[in-house]
């Protein structure tokens, strides 16, 4: 082949390759612009930051196909048979991928469904934490100790999700047993006091103060009120602590477990 041929074809393919290459770099920018501007747009319309990179992932991964096909067709390949080609290896990658294919699904289903959004306290698939991302496959929580925890998206739709968030009132249920020598009215009245004495508690619905058992080593009281899910952690622990300070000063015991055991004494037998 003579010189001249080899300078003609370089310069063919070379613009052809230069060609694809501006259009695969140029293509990427804007799919990510694209996506950067879809993922802005549902969010300004309400969408949950969650759901929205979700639909902001599946929109990438389109565009990022499309611009991958223009380029292989401006060096020549032939793209409609390639799509086709794909569809069929498609479907025995959808066999192989069935997990992924249903961790995919369960991703629409959780976007479409809204159970949660990002930053709810929930506990899904026997894992509890806030909602930090959804992404194609995989629903992303982090722990109260910051550890973070990736969740397949099947699991999560499989499972009971309960989400702490989602109401912007809790109650809290607590039980208090105290001994059987004590006077349960004025147990009553001491716990009356310690809600009385707590603004996070609210009126409305009102709480509860009950004898719930009168169990084996103490009668038990169930202590129920209603707060806002922010103030729900904080107002347990301060509640413990005051309950046992409290009866500590009125000389209101807390009873452990324990067992009355009556020996008797057998008469002697004559002989």
């Amino acid at each position: 082949m003579e010189t001249d041929q080899l300078f003609e074809l370089a310069l063919l393919w070379g613009g052809t390759l230069l060609s694809a290459l501006v259009v695969l770099v140029c293509g990427m920018w804007v799919a990510k612009r694209l996506t950067q501007w879809v993922t802005s747009l549902l969010q300004r319309k309400s969408m949950d930051e969650a759901a929205a990179g979700f639909v902001g992932q599946i929109a990438y991964a389109i565009l990022v196909v499309m611009v991958l096909l223009t380029a292989l067709d401006q060096v020549g390949v032939d793209t409609t048979s390639m799509i086709a080609a794909l569809g069929a290896a498609g479907l025995a990658i959808g066999l192989a991928l069935q997990s992924s294919l249903s961790n995919l699904a369960s991703g629409f289903l959780l976007i479409t469904l809204r159970p949660f959004k990002k930053g709810d306290y929930v506990e899904a698939a026997g894992t509890s934490g806030s909602v930090d991302q959804i992404t194609m496959l995989q629903t992303r929580l982090v722990t109260p100790d910051n550890r973070k925890v990736t969740v397949p998206n099947s699991s999560v739709m499989s499972n009971t999700i309960t989400n702490y968030s989602a109401l912007p009132t809790r109650r809290l249920d607590l039980v208090v047993g105290v001994s059987y020598d004590d006077d349960i009215r004025k147990v009553k009245a001491v716990l009356e006091e310690l809600v009385e004495g707590d603004e996070r508690i609210m009126k409305e619905p009102s709480h509860l103060i009950a004898v719930a058992e009168l169990a084996d080593s103490s009668v038990n009281f169930n202590f129920r009120m209603w707060c806002n899910a922010s103030d729900y952690w904080a107002l347990k622990w301060d509640m413990n602590e005051r309950i046992k300070l409290a009866f500590d000063e009125r000389g209101i015991s807390i009873p452990y477990p324990q067992r009355d055991v009556h020996i008797h004494h057998a008469s002697a037998v004559n002989e």
